[in-house]
């Protein structure tokens, strides 16, 4: 912090004009909210594996039918496509190389849970039930949602890393010719774990869960993943059929975090799994003023 010029009137150390005009920065505010930080993620977790209070929706027929479809364009795939594309990938000029493995680390989980998993530090710093019902309802809101997106990405990513390595699948830069056939199950290594690919279930997770909180971005994210699917083919790591299943394990994935939070009234309505109405600027204004008051309040 650059230290205030002479005679502005503004001193240092622990007056009380300094706690005033920074009171979240001083020893005593920040201990307090470190403290809080486990105490509400453990609140938290709690919430989300209470019993749930409602019972959503059955799957619809036209998402089993389109799940067989894709479990079907992955056989297809395996039988026709993979080696041709391999060997196709393998023939391409340098520079798509290169600008494919560029825009393949778009699909990392960090891209997604590092910034949402910091938001939910912070916000687990600053939930307090002393706050105002208002700034209190709106921090809810954002921990649900906020909580919901880092959830339904990491589950999936986490759950393709461990099953990856199980199937055992060859990547197509393994042996001199690529054989989409070739399977060395629960050998845990990254040679061996190329079905799914966990870039394209990032991808299909994070376009499913955005996509079920602001509508309007369902087009720009799965533009997103059919990127990130064709980039993964594209530097030779993954062939089709594995883009392909992980795009049905990270929709599947996220559709099912979405269908807990919503049994359990958190941010999506039981009834037809639609997201509640977020909170208006007026009101997030409104009530990110109270919540900076309440602070205040309780550093001085």
């Amino acid at each position: 912090m650059v230290a205030p010029p002479s005679g502005s009137g503004m001193t240092t150390g622990n007056s009380a004009a300094s706690r005033s005009v920074w009171p979240g920065f001083s020893p005593a505010a920040l201990w307090a909210s470190a403290q809080r930080i486990p105490a509400n993620l453990v609140r938290w977790i709690l919430v989300l594996v209470s019993p749930p209070r409602a019972r959503p929706p059955r799957w619809s027929a036209g998402v089993i039918i389109a799940a067989f479809a894709i479990v079907a364009a992955v056989v297809a795939s395996m039988l026709f496509v993979d080696t041709a594309a391999s060997d196709w990938a393998r023939h391409l000029p340098r520079w798509i190389d290169e600008a494919a493995d560029e825009i393949t680390n778009l699909g990392r989980s960090g891209v997604f849970l590092y910034p949402l998993g910091f938001i939910l530090v912070i916000l687990a710093a600053i939930v307090t039930p002393t706050l105002p019902r208002m700034a209190q309802g709106l921090l809810a809101s954002l921990v649900v949602r906020f909580g919901f997106l880092f959830l339904a990405i990491g589950l999936p990513s986490l759950f393709v890393t461990v099953v990856k390595r199980l199937i055992g699948r060859a990547r197509p830069y393994v042996g001199p010719h690529d054989d989409p056939f070739v399977y060395l199950p629960f050998v845990w290594k990254p040679e061996y774990a190329s079905m799914p690919s966990g870039h394209a279930t990032t991808a299909a997770a994070a376009a499913i869960a955005i996509g079920a909180i602001w509508p309007r971005m369902r087009p720009v994210m799965w533009l997103y993943v059919l990127v990130i699917m064709l980039s993964r083919i594209l530097i030779g790591v993954h062939h089709p059929s594995d883009v392909i299943a992980a795009v049905l394990v990270g929709a599947v994935g996220a559709q099912l975090v979405r269908r807990w939070f919503a049994a359990r009234g958190l941010g999506f309505s039981a009834v037809d799994l639609r997201a509640y109405p977020r909170p208006s600027w007026r009101r997030f204004k409104a009530a990110a003023h109270l919540v900076f008051s309440g602070l205040a309040l309780l550093a001085n």
